[in-house]
């Protein structure tokens, strides 16, 4: 397509669609990057839900965000539409969805987008310019992504690139005050995160073992920083964890927006968390990050190393084990990972696969991740390479985060 349609001339716009979750949202950073490397002249721009522009704060590779509305009614969507009509040289759908293809259509003179094997139909063949195959039931969706610069002819560009809060003198000392909480952090002490809380019980740890991974820390000398979102249930849990620890931390919980959560992680010097977008985040700075994973797939979620290569191998379905600045930390059971809700099938249930996960276990990769001596471990450890037989039947369908 690159020789087809800029050959001559780079796009002098793109619009790039990915209506869909945070962690959606932030994943598709990679194809921005692999954008602005191939045309750096280019202003990118990005269309996405309302609550989510945060995790784009202060990327540099784009020039303004598009929001909308997740639930909007007809009427209000083709309006967001028509604002937008043809106004990008290119306009790339990076999910593989009906929105991010309407939206596309509409904004786009050139289009190109995801589309599943079993959807390539007349329609979008009519509504996209080029079509990249979205195989989400075997790559990681950093890679789905990517396919869209491979049918642009770009070289795929595997950075995802995280939010921040900017140079602003004043937004950083303010920032900076928020460490200013003796005793929890001391002046010079070596900080760690732990962010308990996902948005969905189902995808929990349990509160025991977040304290005994505090007092690890503690006994290590570290400060601790417990970070989170601002929903009450998140707030409550991680009081909940601080009083069952009897150490003191310092708890930001519910006090930061996702570029500040971005910028506690680059100031410490490991990260502890579950199956959500934080864990992505942190990740993506290049923190060491232990990841605690349940019933998610792993292939396709779990979080992308920094400076991982596209086309590189990454994660197996059944297994814990480190890839870069990442330790993947798999609940043990032998329906892992059955990618439902929970074992009770709703967002609040719990996961036993997770809430049977022996502090140890986790302890153990954060000590790895330290280069520290490892504590005895209780309970068995999967391989990475270890395979087990599991249903894939339902490994395509994206779960709630």
């Amino acid at each position: 397509m690159t020789a087809r349609f800029f050959s001559s001339r780079p796009p002098r716009s793109i619009l790039v669609v990915c209506t869909r979750r945070i962690g959606d949202v932030l994943l598709t950073t990679p194809l921005v990057r692999s954008l602005k490397t191939r045309w750096p002249d280019t202003p990118i721009d990005m269309l996405v839900f309302r609550g989510t522009e945060g995790v784009l704060e202060h990327n540099p590779d784009i020039r303004s965000v598009i929001v909308v509305a997740q639930r909007a009614k007809p009427r209000e969507r083709l309006a967001d539409a028509a604002r937008i009509w043809r106004r990008y040289d290119l306009a790339c759908a990076a999910t593989s969805a009906d929105r991010p293809r309407f939206y596309s259509w509409f904004a786009g003179k050139r289009r190109v987008g995801l589309v599943d094997p079993d959807r390539v139909t007349r329609l979008n063949r009519f509504i996209l310019d080029g079509i990249a195959l979205s195989h989400h039931d075997t790559v990681h969706t950093v890679e789905s992504s990517l396919e869209v610069a491979r049918v642009l002819g770009i070289e795929p560009v595997a950075d995802v690139v995280p939010p921040g809060i900017g140079d602003d003198p004043a937004r950083r000392a303010a920032f900076d005050a928020r460490f200013d909480a003796p005793p929890a952090v001391s002046l010079g002490q070596p900080l760690a995160v732990v962010h308990p809380a996902p948005m969905f019980v189902y995808k929990r740890w349990r509160i025991d073992g977040w304290a005994e991974l505090i007092r690890w820390l503690r006994a290590q000398g570290f400060g601790v920083v417990m970070t989170g979102g601002p929903a009450a249930a998140e707030r409550e849990y991680a009081r909940e964890i601080v009083a069952a620890s009897g150490e003191p931390v310092l708890n930001l919980v519910g006090q930061l927006s996702l570029g500040e959560s971005a910028e506690v992680f680059r100031r410490a010097k490991v990260y502890v968390g579950p199956d959500t977008s934080a864990t992505h985040i942190a990740a993506a700075t290049g923190i060491a990050t232990v990841a605690l994973f349940g019933p998610t797939q792993t292939i396709r979620w779990a979080p992308w190393p920094k400076g991982w290569k596209a086309g590189a191998e990454l994660w197996s379905l059944v297994g814990s084990g480190r890839r870069g600045n990442v330790y993947l930390v798999q609940g043990e059971a032998p329906c892992v990972p059955c990618h439902k809700e929970g074992c009770e099938r709703h967002l609040e249930s719990r996961s036993e696969c997770l809430v049977t996960l022996p502090a140890s276990r986790v302890i153990g990769a954060v000590a790895e991740m330290l280069g520290l001596d490892v504590p005895p471990m209780r309970g068995r450890s999967v391989a990475a390479d270890e395979v087990a037989v599991v249903d894939t039947s339902a490994l395509g369908r994206r779960p709630p985060e």
